[in-house]
């Protein structure tokens, strides 16, 4: 059966554009338009579709308000549209945080171009969300009561910097960080968590990953006997699990963290201070020459690639990102560039995502001995990245996103 489409925009053009792009893929029905926040709650009553499109700014209801109408009543993959711009980035977070699982940016140039990139890019991934297996549920934005830290764990000595090639450095400038939390529905800095208790297990596709997830019990996972970097990539539905891992990490959290989020570059540097705000450890934009140190997650940045610096290998090298690349940053460059510096002594985990990005970087580092990570498809928006890393026998354990926070902060036991 086909995917059935809400189309929610108070432009008649968008509108209008939206159901040609759609209309000629099979795979997709487009079962009603709207024209504000209120008509987009009452038809996913009444049509129940299985993905709504959502503009942000609309009359006499927005679309953040009529996200969480919806996400409360009518629980329904939400894929926002937002300009692309520092106010069109907040936005759309808070639509992300209000329960929206997607976002498109709505530049005008490419929807009016006669080029079918926009249109194959908006046709996927409503194919993808229409399909996903994904349930929504506002546990993970709940606040929850104070937990105590866990026991704390001993970081090893860092080994000497490798040398190579020569790269120039730049010192991270120090500055004042405000720990006051924006985030909706969520504990700040005070130590509060935003963790559910886990699920009863994973559900995965091929039999060797359900043996393995037996066999760990989904309570253990495997991690390096000494762990220098832990690298995440993401992609559709990743904001929302980097949030749910981040914010269960105590400001003692031993290891420093690299996080590979696609994203585009305005959306990354405020993804990045909301983020800060919100969790006890330190989370800030990647800047070249910025050092990896325990208790500080770094976000690469939109539009660049992350490699580490051969020569000092506690530090980042944040490089233009090649436009013929699909990805930029890359989850497939962050591990590449893991596996060469650290190898064994890596811990790289793959969450939600379209796609395979983080597929053939991983192949390196298992080549090189490190621990891998696969969120489970239940707790998947998309079960792609993770699925690619999974059928290629790469994937250590395979978890359930609300335990992957607690496992690291407790070397992999819970």
């Amino acid at each position: 059966m086909p995917v059935k489409v809400l189309i929610v925009d108070d432009s008649s053009f968008f509108r209008q554009r939206i159901t040609d792009f759609l209309s000629s893929d099979k795979r997709l029905e487009v079962i009603g338009t709207a024209s504000n926040g209120r008509e987009a709650v009452e038809l996913t009553k009444q049509l129940k579709p299985d993905v709504v499109t959502m503009d942000v700014e609309m009359p006499l209801l927005n679309g953040i308000d009529a996200v969480r109408i919806i996400m409360r009543d009518n629980p329904t993959n939400v894929l926002m549209l937002s300009s692309l711009t520092h106010e069109g980035a907040q936005v759309t977070l808070q639509a992300l945080e209000a329960g929206a699982v997607d976002y498109l940016t709505k530049d005008i140039r490419s929807w009016v171009n006669k080029s079918n990139s926009m249109q194959n890019d908006l046709v996927e991934r409503i194919v993808a969300l229409g399909r996903s297996k994904h349930r929504h549920d506002r546990s993970a934005f709940a606040v929850q009561p104070p937990k105590a830290d866990p026991p704390s764990v001993v970081h090893s000595p860092r080994t000497a910097a490798v040398q190579a090639d020569s790269l120039s450095q730049q010192q991270q400038n120090p500055r004042a960080i405000q720990r006051k939390s924006t985030f909706t529905n969520t504990g700040a800095k005070s130590g509060v968590s935003n963790g559910s208790a886990a699920s009863n297990g994973s559900v995965v596709s091929s039999g060797a990953a359900e043996l393995l997830a037996r066999k760990r019990g989904g309570k253990k996972a495997s991690f390096p006997d000494s762990c220098k970097l832990v690298v995440i990539g993401a992609s559709t539905g990743g904001p929302a699990a980097l949030q749910t891992i981040l914010t269960g990490l105590s400001a003692s959290f031993p290891y420093p963290l690299l996080l590979v989020q696609h994203m585009p570059k305005t959306f990354t540097s405020v993804f990045a201070t909301r983020l800060n705000q919100q969790c006890s450890i330190e989370v800030k934009e990647a800047e070249d020459g910025d050092k990896l140190k325990p208790g500080c997650a770094l976000l690469v940045p939109g539009g660049h690639q992350v490699m580490i610096d051969s020569r000092h290998s506690d530090r980042v090298r944040i490089l233009p990102g090649d436009e013929r690349m699909t990805y930029r940053p890359s989850v497939d460059v962050a591990f590449g560039a893991a596996a060469k510096v650290y190898a064994n002594k890596v811990l790289a985990i793959i969450l939600t995502g379209m796609g395979a990005d983080g597929a053939e970087g991983a192949r390196l580092l298992k080549q090189a001995g490190a621990v891998m990570w696969a969120q489970n498809e239940a707790s998947c928006t998309i079960y792609g990245m993770p699925q690619a890393i999974v059928k290629a026998g790469l994937a250590d354990d395979i978890l359930d996103l609300n335990d992957i926070g607690p496992l690291l902060m407790n070397r992999g036991k819970l």
